[in-house]
C-alpha cells in the first residue's frame, strides 16, 4: 500500500479552521483574514501539503502558466530573433520572475499571420492565463487581436494604435539624448547616427531624442543611415557613412550590434576609435563588453523590464488594474567613446 499524502482536511485540522476556509487560502481568494491566512500557511508548511494543480485550475480556471510571446511581422524572423541578445535577456527576466511566483512560462512564437492566429485561438481557449508579449514590429496587429479577445496581455514597448493595455517600456528619447550629449561633451560636432529600422517600436523615439539633442547644440544637419539591428548591418552602415561623409567624428547606433559592426569596419580602415569616431551604442548588451574597444552605451535593464512584465501581469490577473512602468536610461562610458 503507498502512503497516503496530507490533504485539505489535515491542513484545516492543523490550522484550527474549515476545508473551505483552506481551499480559499489556496486558491488565492482575496477576502481573507490575514491573520488566517498565515495560519493556514504555517499548517501548509507542517503537513507538506501540495496544491493538486488539475483540481485547483478546476476552482479558479487558471493553468498556473503564462505564455511568453514573439511576434513579429517581417521576414526572416528566426534571424531577427536569435542574432540579437536582446530577446534572450527578456526572456531570462520574464522566466525567473515568473518561476520565483511558481508560474510556468510558455513560449510561443508568432511570425506569421497564422501563427498569429494560432496563437490567438491557444490563449482564447484558456491554456494560458496571460501573455507577455514581445513584438518587434510598430505595425504588428497581435497585440490588437488579444486586448480584443479578453486575454490578460502586458507588452514589452508602448502600445500601438490605441491598444489599452499594460506595458513596460524604457524613456528611449531620453536614452538618445544621453548619446548626443556625451559626444557634444567629447567636442564632437560632425556626429552621424546608424538608426534602427523604420518598423521597428523604438525607431522614432531613438532617432528624435539624438536629433533634438543635436540641434539644442546647434547642430541641425546629422546623417542617417538605417541599420537591422544587426553586426553585419552596422558595418554597411558604418562603410555608406564614411564614404558620404568622410569627415565624421561621433557616430550614435541604435543598438550594441550595430555600433560593434561600426567599431569593427573602423578598425578595419585604420580609423582610430575613439581618437577619430567616438562610437556609442545602446543596449549595455554582452555585444558592448565584446566589442573592441569596449563600447559605451546606453543601459537599457532588460531583464528588470521583463520581470517588471511578468509582474504586472500577475497583478492584472490578480486583478489589479492595468498599470505601466516606464524606466529610465543610464549611460555607461567605456573605452569607445
Amino acid at each position: 500500500m503507498t502512503k497516503r499524502g496530507p490533504t485539505l482536511e489535515d491542513v484545516a485540522r492543523q490550522a484550527g479552521v474549515s476545508r473551505a476556509t483552506v481551499s480559499r487560502v489556496v486558491n488565492g481568494v482575496r477576502n481573507v483574514d490575514p491573520e488566517i491566512q498565515r495560519a493556514v500557511r504555517q499548517a501548509i508548511d507542517r503537513t507538506g501539503y501540495t496544491p493538486n494543480r488539475a483540481a485547483r485550475s478546476l476552482v479558479t480556471r487558471r493553468t498556473g502558466a503564462v505564455a511568453l510571446v514573439l511576434s513579429a511581422v517581417g521576414e526572416a524572423f528566426a534571424a531577427r530573433v536569435f542574432a540579437d541578445p536582446f530577446f534572450g535577456r527578456v526572456v531570462d527576466g520574464a522566466v525567473a520572475s515568473l518561476r520565483e511566483r511558481g508560474v510556468q512560462p510558455v513560449l510561443l512564437v508568432a511570425e506569421s499571420e497564422d501563427a498569429r492566429g494560432q496563437v490567438l485561438e491557444y490563449l482564447r481557449q484558456g491554456a494560458a492565463d496571460g501573455a507577455l508579449v514581445v513584438s518587434l514590429d510598430v505595425g504588428d496587429p497581435l497585440p490588437s487581436m488579444l486586448v480584443t479577445a479578453g486575454v490578460p496581455t502586458v507588452l514589452f514597448g508602448r502600445p500601438r494604435d490605441g491598444v489599452r493595455t499594460g506595458f513596460v517600456d524604457l524613456d528611449n528619447e531620453a536614452g538618445a539624448r544621453l548619446a548626443a550629449g556625451h559626444l557634444l561633451a567629447l567636442g564632437r560636432r560632425r556626429p552621424a547616427t546608424i538608426a534602427a529600422p523604420v518598423s521597428a517600436p523604438a525607431a522614432r523615439e531613438r532617432l528624435a531624442g539624438f536629433r533634438a539633442a543635436l540641434a539644442a547644440a546647434g547642430i541641425e544637419d546629422v546623417p542617417v543611415v538605417r541599420g537591422l539591428f544587426t553586426m553585419a548591418s552596422g558595418r554597411q552602415a558604418m562603410a555608406r557613412l564614411l564614404r558620404e561623409h568622410p569627415g565624421l567624428d561621433g557616430v550614435f547606433a541604435a543598438n550594441d550590434l550595430m555600433a560593434q559592426g561600426a567599431c569593427q569596419y573602423l578598425r578595419e580602415q585604420g580609423v582610430s576609435v575613439p581618437g577619430e569616431v567616438a562610437v556609442v551604442g545602446f543596449d549595455d548588451s554582452a555585444a558592448a563588453t565584446e566589442c573592441r574597444p569596449p563600447l559605451t552605451t546606453v543601459r537599457q535593464p532588460v531583464e528588470e523590464m521583463a520581470a517588471a512584465m511578468a509582474r504586472l501581469l500577475l497583478d492584472q490577473l490578480r486583478g489589479a488594474a492595468e498599470t505601466s512602468v516606464l524606466f529610465e536610461p543610464v549611460l555607461v562610458v567605456r573605452e569607445s567613446a
